[in-house]
């Protein structure tokens, strides 16, 4: 078992919001295991995600850029474990690594946030919003195609920031990372009826290297079981429509007496949204998953994730 003389080290990237899953983590472990706080050490990780902010990550690689040097720590022994948001992390794992540890899932809904207005509706004709994703892109344009939308890089701090300065009237966060930094910026929550979030929203994963008996054991005390059924849906839903930052996709399984999922796929420029549901056995998860993502696809022309 880990010691403070001897701790398990935890791989994040350093943003406060990354910092505060990796504590959560550690405090998670410490108590599931009656071990001192001390047993475990955060080492933050400088991601390329985090490097690049003067372009949009789609023009650069996508998701797997706030990964990559994560996971190289974790093949080469530099950390133990590795604390991810799953809505960052792609559908394939590398060769050596597993991720199959979830804690309980957040708030899934994405926030809009603005210092005057109080909702998409009530944004002024041809008003500027900022956001780097591409799925909040499409939904927003889909409902408000007057907008004007600009790229908006950064951690949460930074986007306020911007709000402040003029850049963009209006922005969308998390809800989970607002929660995770007990974080209150005048934001409204916006129902999945209205805007389906990102897929595995508000959940956080844990990585362990696949030959590392006691990372397993250590993680199975803190997984929580319903949140790893539901993004089996929906990563699979992902994987089934090789999902990254250059495809609007949204995607949200729920647990009421089974297994909802639903999804959808929009054109890049809001024209088009293409969704559907299925409704299972958990058990069904990725093969529903899997199924929804066939659907939507046989639905969509050839060109319908075309980016102009």
């Amino acid at each position: 078992m880990p010691t403070p003389d001897r701790p398990l080290k935890i791989g994040t990237r350093g943003s406060p919001l990354a910092l505060a899953q990796a504590h959560e983590t550690a405090a998670r472990l410490a108590t599931a295991h009656g071990l001192p706080r001390e047993a475990f050490e955060i080492v933050p990780i400088k991601t390329s995600g985090d490097r690049i902010q003067d372009r949009a990550l789609r023009e650069a690689g996508g998701k797997g850029l706030f990964t990559k040097e994560i996971e190289e720590a974790l093949l080469d022994g530099g950390i133990d474990i590795a604390v991810h948001s799953m809505k960052d992390m792609p559908v394939a794992q590398p060769d050596g690594l597993l991720l199959d540890t979830y804690l309980p899932r957040e708030d899934v809904r994405d926030a809009f946030v603005a210092l005057t207005d109080r909702g998409i509706a009530d944004l002024p004709q041809g008003a500027v919003v900022g956001t780097s994703s591409l799925r909040r892109r499409a939904q927003l344009l889909h409902r408000r195609p007057d907008l004007s939308v600009v790229e908006f890089r950064g951690n949460l701090q930074t986007r306020m920031k911007k709000l402040e300065d003029g850049v963009a009237r209006a922005t969308f966060l998390a809800m989970a990372g607002l929660n995770r930094l007990s974080m209150q910026v005048g934001q409204s929550a916006i129902a999945p009826e209205d805007m389906l979030p990102a897929v595995a929203q508000g959940a956080i994963g844990i990585e362990r290297r696949s030959g590392d008996d006691l990372a397993a054991r250590l993680l199975a005390a803190i997984h929580d079981a319903p949140t790893g059924h539901r993004l089996a849906a929906e990563r699979a839903f992902l994987a089934a429509l090789d999902g990254s930052c250059q495809t609007p996709i949204a995607g949200l399984a729920l647990l009421e007496g089974g297994l909802w999922l639903r999804g959808e796929i929009l054109r890049p420029d809001g024209t088009e949204v293409i969704a559907s549901e299925r409704r299972g056995a958990i058990a069904d998860a990725a093969k529903m998953g899997a199924d929804l993502a066939a659907e939507l696809r046989s639905c969509a022309p050839s060109d319908f994730f075309d980016w102009h």
